[in-house]
């Protein structure tokens, strides 16, 4: 039976080097410093959000007891 796993991996080996050109070929080289910035900043929200969320369940759990 043929696994679809193998499809939808996380990318390695000579597929990083490919992935990076066709972004700067998109978006060429100056864009892509702004863009990175972009995406850190929307990782550090979500990870804030998610912890804030953590704290309030924890705070729930807390106060049944």
């Amino acid at each position: 039976m043929f696994n679809f796993h193998y499809l939808v991996g996380f990318p390695g080996g000579m597929e990083w080097p490919i992935i990076l050109l066709v972004l700067l070929l998109l978006f060429g080289g100056r864009k892509l410093p702004e863009l990175a910035r972009g995406f850190a900043k929307s990782i550090r929200e979500f990870r804030g959000a998610l912890d804030e969320a953590n704290n309030e369940i924890k705070k729930s759990e807390n106060s049944d007891n």
